[in-house]
Formats: C-alpha cells, sequence, structure tokens
C-alpha cells in the first residue's frame, strides 16, 4: 500500500500533500523485483484502497445495494413461475423440476445474506469507540 501513501493521507484529512525531490542512485547489488507480479499487487492494492475509501464507514450502501438488487431478481423469478404456473401453464411440469426455481431460491438467499452482511457492517461501525489512529500535539 506503500503506493498509494498520498491517496491515504488525504482520506485521513491532510490537506497539504506534495512530493520531495530525492537523489536516486543506480542498484549496485542483486537484480530487481519489478515485474508482473508488482502490477498485480499494485491493482489489488488499489481496489482495496478503493473499497475501504468509498464504502468503508457505510458498508450497507454497497452490500445493502447488491442485497436488495438480488432480492428483487430472485422475487422477480418466483413471482414469474407463480404467475407461469397458475395461468399459462397450470398441467405443465412442476416448479420444483425447472431451473427458474433454483435460481430464484439462490438470488433471494444470496440477496439476504449481502443485506444482512450490509446492516451487521453498519451495526459494528456504530458500535465501535471513535478513536483515530494518530493524534495531533500541535498545529503550526
Amino acid at each position: 500500500m506503500h503506493r498509494y501513501i498520498p491517496v491515504l493521507a488525504s482520506n485521513a484529512g491532510f490537506t497539504k500533500i506534495g512530493e520531495k525531490i530525492v537523489q536516486h542512485q543506480a542498484r549496485k547489488y542483486g537484480s530487481t523485483k519489478f515485474g508482473v507480479d508488482r502490477f498485480t499487487h499494485g491493482f489489488l492494492d488499489l481496489l482495496t484502497l478503493w473499497f475501504f475509501s468509498r464504502f468503508g464507514r457505510r458498508p450497507m450502501h454497497l452490500f445493502g445495494a447488491l442485497g436488495a438488487f438480488m432480492l428483487t431478481i430472485g422475487f422477480l423469478f418466483a413471482f414469474y413461475l407463480g404467475v407461469d404456473k397458475l395461468f399459462i401453464n397450470p398441467r405443465g411440469t412442476l416448479i420444483t423440476q425447472r431451473p427458474q426455481f433454483y435460481i430464484a431460491l439462490t438470488a433471494m438467499i444470496i440477496g439476504s445474506q449481502l443485506f444482512l452482511a450490509g446492516f451487521l457492517g453498519e451495526l459494528l461501525l456504530r458500535s465501535k469507540k471513535e478513536n483515530s489512529n494518530y493524534s495531533i500535539k500541535n498545529t503550526l
């Protein structure tokens, strides 16, 4: 996460963030560790930073929205199956023998779990004490 120290400082509330020009020297010993794996780790760090900066203080905005979306899809599939069984094709196959039934059931279960995960995240955030990771002795 050292690549994103300016973003972390900005998210922590610091406003005067700048660069310090340094003198680089050529490598004397060893070989570089810069490669494809470094790009992968950098991208994953970027996703982690984006997630925590956007939803770190309000997990219900992500998980609640995804959960509500999945629940809606599940209920719409179930409603379609019910209408199809009652009015369109009453003598057709059983609902439990259709794959749409299991898609609807899985969507409703996953949706409710995502919604509850967001709700529990909100409860955890609101129940912890507000303490900062740093303290400022004096301001210049």
